[in-house]
């Protein structure tokens, strides 16, 4: 008989497995084939498109299909194993390379201290409800306020600040307003996931005599990952926003943000060029959310699986 269960145990584990895998691959597959009808579909505009835009019920919504406005899809790829000025040797997918390295330190910066900050307000409004009531109304309030317009503010406030001898650096700025845009997320998805714990179990535990920082612990947290994994990528990625908007608005040196600006400037004569810096900006924060969802592989791997009878 314990042959059998065992038998039928390692069935099941390696038919989860099997699935898991299988489920992984077709995402794969459709991440890829997303990326091939975007370019499909910007041929294709480029195709039939009007050249100098059109309009629409008298409204100029068709973007300008020519060679500076829209450049071929290969002539962008094509781009990054061109030098970056003429007469240098260093090419420009090394120039996007080393900025987008630079803006993610940041943006990894920026989100570990937005998500630290979100989930200590999500414990917060959790643990007692007049602080949900007081708290997430100026939580939304303060996603009302443009980015372009805080950063100044936060640049020159941290300018001011010295502690001990410590100055505040310009980068830093930089990763506060990262903070800004990825902290509301974590705060109103784990705050969702820490109040989803089923009443009957959250009665078991006080039958036990629990304490709330256990039930946080053993109960709701568990129930509180499914809410929160989206929403850390949701934060990961408002980080890399942040960071990059920053970094045009401020003028901060060295970052993607800063390649954005400088490449745009020579778009007339390279319209290529801007494209790179865009789509570094675009695969840094596909990386900052696949981040997250490594961490939520590695860590749940050995969650059992729920079964259905």
């Amino acid at each position: 008989m314990t042959t059998v269960m065992t038998t039928v145990m390692t069935t099941v584990m390696t038919t989860q497995k099997t699935s898991e895998t299988a489920r992984r691959i077709r995402r794969a597959i459709l991440f890829v084939a997303s990326l091939l009808f975007v370019a499909a579909a910007w041929e294709l505009y480029k195709a039939v498109g009007p050249e100098a835009g059109g309009k629409i019920f008298g409204w100029k919504l068709l973007p300008r299909s020519n060679n500076n406005a829209m450049p071929h899809v290969w002539d962008m790829l094509m781009r990054y194993n061109r030098p970056e000025l003429r007469g240098s040797d260093r090419k420009i997918w090394s120039v996007v390379l080393a900025g987008a390295w630079f803006s993610f330190r940041l943006a990894l910066v920026g989100f570990a201290i937005g998500s630290t900050l979100g989930l200590g307000l999500s414990i917060l409004m959790a643990r007692f409800k007049i602080a949900e009531r007081g708290i997430l109304p100026y939580l939304v309030v303060s996603q009302t306020v443009p980015l372009i317009a805080l950063a100044p503010l936060v640049v020159s406030w941290g300018g001011k600040l010295s502690i001990a001898g410590w100055t505040w650096p310009r980068w830093l700025s930089a990763a506060v307003l990262g903070a800004f845009l990825a902290f509301f997320p974590v705060a109103v998805g784990a705050l969702k996931g820490l109040t989803s714990a089923p009443s009957a179990s959250l009665e078991l535990m006080d039958s036990y005599a629990a304490s709330w920082w256990q039930t946080l612990r053993k109960l709701r947290f568990p129930a509180a990952i499914p809410y929160m994994v989206p929403a850390f990528k949701l934060g990961a990625s408002g980080a890399v926003i942040g960071v990059v908007v920053a970094e045009i608005s401020t003028g901060l040196k060295g970052g993607i943000g800063r390649l954005i600006i400088e490449y745009a400037r020579q778009a007339t004569g390279d319209p290529a060029k801007v494209f790179t810096a865009v789509f570094g900006a675009a695969g840094l924060g596909l990386a900052m959310a696949g981040l997250v969802a490594l961490a939520d592989v590695l860590l749940m791997r050995n969650r059992p699986k729920e079964t259905t009878t």
